[in-house]
């Protein structure tokens, strides 16, 4: 499958969305309600709507990216730890394969399967989180 023009991730992994790594085989970038300010979503290039979709010679070369990101976000934001969670279809509010990256630290209110969602302040405020987790897989390198 190829991108799509319907598809709103195809179109984010062709123009610039607060994106934080981006190379042939997946697109890092904050989500827009994140559960907790610096929540990346990793999705393939390659337009696939769920994981089973996914050709197993890409299934490698996406989790490394997935790896990376969950890396950047934990260290370049300081979080303790990460989330990492995907669904297939149901509960999958864009149609297109994508990998949640949350930052996690203790205590920090999130229970179970219910994900409150949080807003930026600002542009300015989603670029700094980009430009820290950004600065993190730099460093990585």
């Amino acid at each position: 499958m190829t991108a799509t023009d319907e598809c709103l991730f195809c179109a984010i992994t062709e123009r610039s969305a607060h994106v934080v790594m981006s190379d042939e085989t997946a697109v890092a970038f904050l989500d827009i309600r994140p559960v907790f300010k610096g929540h990346v979503l990793v999705v393939p290039r390659l337009h696939v709507e769920t994981l089973t979709d996914l050709p197993a010679d890409l299934v490698g070369p996406f989790f490394t990216r997935v790896r990376r990101a969950a890396g950047a976000v934990q260290e370049g934001l300081g979080a303790a730890g990460t989330f990492v969670a995907m669904n297939n279809r149901i509960s999958q509010s864009v149609p297109h394969l994508h990998v949640h990256v949350v930052p996690r630290n203790r205590k920090d209110g999130l229970r179970g399967f219910f994900w409150p969602r949080t807003k930026y302040a600002s542009a300015e405020e989603a670029e700094d989180y980009a430009a820290r987790i950004r600065a993190a897989l730099d460093r990585a390198a």
